[in-house]
């Protein structure tokens, strides 16, 4: 039985899975949250559900209270450690440096912090969790699986910026893009789906809080809407996505913002939450949008109108499209918002159906004979991690 656990470490919270990857099923998983903050507490699911509150200092504190509660005679599915195999851990951004998921050593590690500048939020959290479980666990294998890795296939005409070549050299500004895991998943599933081609052109959606579009051809990614940052693309939740970074100044003057307000301002003040003054959570919005607010119908208009152009633009960077996918929060579950991103899209080839589209799980939701077919298909990041981690451990 080879177990792999998977290790997803936020600032202050830390998700987890426990698959036996015999047959992929998931054994147990949970969450520990408010991490260094008062009220800190544990959710883990394995032979039942349980919520422990206990004072967690840092992601040392809770790895351990992690590993306590999968070999807990009462709710966990372990009888000891030496049941795992492997720890695979998300690590958001690989920079330049990795193109693939890697076997953590001293040199990796050290590559990751090096790469903390281009993720400050993001990467000192993995970091953390990487090194809790090392400490927690010494002599099993430690993976890293990075956000970044799929788009490294893109080519440079699509991440290199118009400014100063220099910048790039000196400071590695370019487009990177993120839900790197996400879009192999669901465009290696679409491939599947659509009878193994040997040549296919994919646009995957990955619509939720946070929302990136790739252009996926012959199974690698050539382009994606996020960039240097996940600031960058469609309009998201709370974040502005695409706008002339003359803005960013234009508000600092008037506002008389700091940097860091500005950053707050274009991160967390911004996208759909702005443009509606409701919420940042679409069903929210879409609510708000049934009682006749204009602003809320707005935000739901602007953010289908920045998924169908990425869909567009990226058919015509492949010359062609063979389907569309949707997945994550918004992709999989909203409907109607899927119905407003592919209205008018015939002449591309999309011949949505009603009725296939208001259906749950993965399905098709065009006509036989669509031109171009449209899959839903649910996303399962926390299995290419495990997947990764499998292929990279020795082999016993």
């Amino acid at each position: 039985m080879k177990n792999i656990l998977v290790i997803n470490a936020g600032s202050s919270s830390l998700k987890y899975q426990l698959f036996d990857m015999d047959t992929e099923q998931v054994l147990s998983k949970g969450l520990a949250e408010r991490i260094g903050i008062s009220s800190s507490a544990l959710n883990h699911r394995g032979k039942k559900e349980i919520r422990i509150v206990k004072d967690m200092r840092d992601h040392n504190d809770a790895i351990h209270m992690v590993l306590d509660a999968l070999v807990d005679p009462e709710v966990g599915v372990l009888k000891d450690l030496s049941e795992i195999a492997a720890v695979g851990h998300r690590v958001v951004h690989g920079g330049e440096t990795f193109s693939a998921s890697q076997l953590i050593d001293e040199n990796v590690l050290e590559a990751i912090e090096e790469n903390v500048p281009l993720a400050p939020l993001h990467n000192p959290a993995n970091i953390m969790g990487i090194k809790a479980c090392m400490a927690a666990m010494p002599g099993v294998p430690q993976v890293a699986v990075f956000d970044t890795a799929f788009h490294q296939t893109m080519p440079p005409r699509a991440y290199i910026y118009g400014v100063p070549y220099e910048a790039y050299e000196t400071y590695k500004v370019r487009r990177y893009g993120f839900h790197g895991t996400s879009h192999l998943f669901v465009s290696q599933r679409a491939i599947e789906l659509l009878g193994h081609p040997e040549h296919s052109k994919i646009v995957t959606c990955h619509l939720g809080n946070g929302s990136s579009i790739a252009a996926v051809q012959d199974g690698k990614s050539i382009d994606t809407s996020m960039g240097m940052t996940p600031l960058e693309g469609v309009v998201m939740g709370t974040r502005s996505g695409d706008i002339d970074p003359a803005i960013v100044k234009f508000i600092m003057d008037k506002e008389h913002m700091s940097i860091q307000e500005a950053d707050s301002y274009f991160n967390k003040r911004s996208g759909v939450y702005g443009i509606s003054g409701v919420s940042s959570d679409f069903r929210d919005i879409a609510d708000a949008a049934q009682e006749n607010n204009a602003r809320a119908e707005l935000a739901l208009d602007v953010f289908a109108y920045h998924v169908k152009k990425y869909i567009g633009s990226y058919a015509a960077a492949m010359g062609g499209l063979d389907c569309v996918v949707f997945t994550a929060g918004i992709g999989e579950n909203d409907s109607a918002m899927r119905a407003r991103i592919l209205e008018n899209m015939e002449w591309i080839g999309i011949e949505m159906d009603p009725w296939e589209n208001d259906k749950r799980g993965e399905h098709e939701i065009t006509k036989p004979g669509s031109k171009v077919r449209v899959f839903v298909i649910p996303t399962n990041e926390e299995l290419v991690i495990a997947r990764d981690t499998l292929r990279l451990i020795p082999k016993a």
